[in-house]
């Protein structure tokens, strides 16, 4: 009889060894699907009216409501924008925002290395000093910066908007790379050093390649900055040939008052850009966000 039990036991203990465990039903996140509904219709609404009025004739954005479908469709309404100047503006806005990242990575990266590496106390007071920099609005120094130009015979001019803001994207650029450049093992220094390598090959041949996700994303920052900057393009020039985009716009408003279709063609032209460059460097973008650094 227990020989029996023995025998019928085992293969209940086998069967039951095999199950699997039961998944748990995971229950679903109403709130957080609501939120993401509501952000995607604040998102996505202007996006569309963007596109849609950009694309209508004037009598027809006209007769149609706010979120209506487009019954006609033109191009008239760019070929307008392009005769009237605007590609003078993309072509200053895109030489400011070409020198702006330039600058930026060209000054940052340095810096950055210097203040990982350095034991100095001078260089952590440079840092110190880069930090300060954060907590200073470029409204309140807008009086300095423009005895500062005027002063440098820069006034009306694309460099006096590349170098106001290349030195107010430098404290985030600067934190951002040594945060980045203190994940880099030690070992590797070392390593690379016992090899012969200098302090510029360690640089350029261990620092510069593991922040290259760092070094992505201060150079979108500082893109985005560029592209659409307002106050020292307003402040600092005054001819319309050195006029960027976001003047640009400004002066579009006033000209196509009743024209929304116009000004909606100018906006979309303006976005694009930063679009293109988000669609290709949203990678290194995301990385350098999360703190992933070049790992």
């Amino acid at each position: 009889m227990t020989a029996l039990r023995e025998e019928t036991s085992v293969p209940v203990a086998r069967h039951r060894r095999g199950d699997r465990p039961r998944r748990r039903r995971q229950r679903p996140n109403w709130g957080a699907g609501v939120a993401a509904l509501a952000w995607l219709v604040f998102v996505g609404v202007p996006i569309y009216l963007m596109i849609k009025d950009s694309v209508q004739p004037t009598d027809a954005y006209l007769d149609g409501g706010p979120l209506s479908l487009p019954h006609k469709l033109t191009l008239g309404n760019f070929t307008e924008v392009f005769r009237s100047g605007y590609t003078r503006y993309l072509v200053n806005t895109a030489i400011v925002t070409a020198g702006s990242v330039a600058l930026t990575v060209l000054l940052a990266f340095p810096a950055a290395y210097a203040i990982v590496r350095s034991r100095s106390r001078v260089v952590s007071g440079t840092f110190r000093i880069f930090l300060a920099g954060l907590a200073v609005p470029a409204q309140a120094t807008i009086i300095p910066v423009y005895l500062m130009i005027t002063r440098m015979h820069l006034y009306d001019s694309l460099t006096a908007i590349i170098l106001p803001t290349v030195a107010f994207g430098l404290p985030l650029s600067v934190l951002v790379l040594s945060s980045a450049l203190r994940d880099v093992p030690r070992e590797l220094y070392e390593a690379m050093t016992i090899d012969g390598g200098g302090a510029f090959r360690l640089m350029w041949s261990l620092a510069l390649p593991l922040s290259r996700a760092s070094l992505t994303t201060i150079a979108v920052y500082s893109a985005l900055n560029a592209w659409n900057g307002f106050l020292f393009p307003l402040i600092l020039t005054q001819s319309p040939e050195q006029r960027v985009q976001t003047l640009g716009l400004w002066n579009f408003q006033n000209q196509f008052g009743s024209n929304v279709p116009g000004l909606m063609a100018a906006v979309l032209l303006s976005a694009l850009p930063v679009f293109v460059v988000y669609l290709f460097a949203r990678r290194w973008l995301i990385a350098g966000l999360a703190g992933a650094g070049g790992k």
